[in-house]
C-alpha cells in the first residue's frame, strides 16, 4: 500500500514538472553558439588544406577530372611529374588491349612511337 502511494506521488510530481517546464527550441540553442558549422569551418588537417586549395582554384591531389587535350604537337597531353622523366603508357586505339610504354623526358613534347600522339612532361610539386 505504501509502495502504491509513493509511486502515485512520484508520477504526479513528474507530470507536474513536465507541464511546468519550458522547452527550449533546438534552433535557439545552436544559434547562441553560432549555428551549425560548415565543412570548411570544421575541417582539419589534410581535408582543410584540400578545401582551401580548391577554393583558390588549385587541384593539389589531382582530385578533379583531367583536362582533355588533342594530343597534337600544338596541344599535347600534359603529364605531371615530380622528377625530370616519367614512364607513360599509351592505349593507341580505343579497344586495343596492348599498352605501349615509353619514357617521357622533360622538355619539348614527345610522340608515342606507335600512334604518334604527343605528350609533354610538366614539373609538378607535391602539395605537402
Amino acid at each position: 500500500m505504501a509502495g502504491r502511494l509513493l509511486l502515485r506521488a512520484c508520477t504526479t510530481t513528474a507530470l507536474q514538472l513536465r507541464r511546468n517546464r519550458v522547452a527550449r527550441p533546438l534552433h535557439r540553442a545552436m544559434a547562441s553558439v553560432g549555428g551549425i558549422p560548415t565543412d570548411e569551418e570544421q575541417a582539419t588537417g589534410l581535408e582543410r588544406r584540400t578545401l582551401q586549395a580548391l577554393k583558390q582554384g588549385k587541384d593539389p591531389y589531382s582530385i578533379l577530372k583531367p583536362q582533355h587535350y588533342a594530343g597534337t604537337r600544338d596541344d599535347p597531353h600534359i603529364v605531371p611529374s615530380i622528377s625530370n622523366k616519367r614512364l607513360v603508357g599509351c592505349l593507341c586505339e580505343e579497344d586495343n588491349t596492348a599498352i605501349v610504354w615509353f619514357w617521357l623526358h622533360e622538355g619539348d613534347a614527345q610522340r608515342c612511337p606507335s600512334c604518334g600522339s604527343h605528350y609533354k612532361l610538366v614539373h609538378h610539386d607535391l602539395p605537402h
